[in-house]
């Protein structure tokens, strides 16, 4: 199967989604001031000694100018109930914010209440990596609760359950 063929692409995507991971929301302002927001899986860590961690973002993606150009983004990390919100920053919706209670962040990036865990990072490194460009930068801040994540496995999204 060449890897150019649309079936080998979506073999290799429902391959990819045999791996769980969670649901993230990465926010930031523009130079005006206005909020931005996306959701995003492809969130993880990179170091601790220097807090590092890393999230993709495809080149086609509207906002993209705006996640280069910023100094800082948050990293929203998603609680189980917060599907809604998952859905509507993977929306094209032009006011993603409109009627969420948001904190202002460092350099006043919008923080998400409610989520499982929050990072304030400063924007670092991006590399070209495809048809996505890789974000690797320093978290300056964070916080956590006991909220369980949201989770997204197989096209769907999921609630982790306790082992036996």
């Amino acid at each position: 199967m060449s890897p150019h063929s649309p079936h080998f692409t979506r073999e290799l995507r429902n391959a990819l989604g045999c791996f769980a991971t969670g649901i993230t929301v990465v926010t930031t302002r523009t130079a005006s001031g206005e909020p931005v927001g996306l959701t995003v899986n492809s969130f993880n860590s990179v170091s601790l000694a220097p807090p590092l961690i890393v999230w993709s973002l495809g080149v086609q993606t509207k906002v993209r100018p705006i996640f280069e150009a910023c100094t800082h983004f948050a990293v929203n990390v998603l609680a189980e109930d917060q599907v809604h919100l998952s859905n509507r920053f993977a929306s094209r919706d032009p006011d993603k914010f409109a009627g969420l209670s948001v904190t202002d962040g460092i350099e006043g990036v919008p923080l998400l209440d409610g989520c499982c865990a929050r990072f304030e990072c400063r924007n670092g490194l991006r590399h070209e990596g495809g048809d996505h460009i890789v974000f690797i930068s320093e978290v300056v801040r964070f916080g956590s609760s006991e909220r369980p994540p949201l989770v997204f496995h197989a096209g769907a999204y999921r609630r982790l359950a306790p082992r036996d």
